[in-house]
């Protein structure tokens, strides 16, 4: 994985391309992408609104950071922790929006009259 699959000379900057590098640009691609799912949501409610793809590219981006932060030659704390939190946060509001889905199919099939 940390072989060089090409390398891309910029300036006086030269840019060696692995697959961890990647899976890292990936992530950051997810992670800074969600952002812009969230004002055309905003925008098209007229609101502030946080879709549920917002919470996926930020759970997805931030394992994506997380794996290459741990699990490459990068081994850097300050990567791993500042993608952790978001990767936890992302996961607990999928966990409520899921939770809140499933009790409102509830409460839409109960028969009339009934009490939940």
């Amino acid at each position: 994985m940390n072989d060089t699959l090409f390398r891309v000379d910029l300036f006086d900057v030269a840019v060696v391309v692995t697959p961890w590098k990647l899976i890292g640009y990936l992530g950051v691609a997810l992670f800074a992408g969600r952002w812009f799912v969230q004002v055309i949501a905003s925008h098209s409610a007229r609101r502030s609104k946080f879709p549920r793809l917002f919470w996926y590219m930020s759970l997805l981006g931030s394992l994506l950071l997380l794996s290459y932060f741990s699990l490459s030659n990068k081994s850097d704390s300050v990567g791993v922790l500042s993608n952790l939190f978001p990767a936890a946060i992302a996961a607990y509001n999928l966990f409520l929006e899921t939770r809140h889905n499933r009790r409102q199919a509830g409460v839409s099939r109960a028969p009339q009259g009934a009490s939940i």
